[in-house]
């Protein structure tokens, strides 16, 4: 048998600078389209066991012809949220929809929270 010599190869361990990153392009965010904050009104009145308030009126998903039912939340208190109002928001309230409020019809600027006590 032959004896063969094993070749080793000397590498010198040079110290390597780190890796450039390079720099991506900025990345643009989408325009942002703001939307009127809600508007919201409010109805301090008692109008009895087993009836219910409505808003009608002009705005964004108001009209005069059909009421918008408002949600109960306390023995005196009605509420509802008006959204996309760019506009003020002219309004009545109705009981069932039917008995409209007395007096003038109410105002609302868009984004404004607004209580009213209506008499009927």
């Amino acid at each position: 048998m032959k004896k063969t010599a094993k070749k080793t190869s000397t590498v010198s361990a040079k110290p390597t600078a780190p890796a450039k990153k390079t720099a991506s392009p900025a990345k643009r965010k989408p325009a942002v389209t703001t939307e009127p904050p809600a508007t919201f009104i409010s109805a301090k009145i008692d109008i009895g066991f087993g009836n219910h308030l409505y808003v009608r009126g002009e705005g964004p998903g108001l009209s005069w012809d059909h009421g918008v039912a408002m949600d109960c939340v306390g023995s005196d208190l009605w509420t509802t949220a008006i959204s996309h109002a760019a506009t003020p928001v002219v309004f009545k309230l109705l009981v069932n929809d039917l008995s409209w409020s007395a007096g003038e019809d109410y105002v609302a600027q868009p984004g404004q929270s607004l209580t009213v006590t209506p008499t009927f």
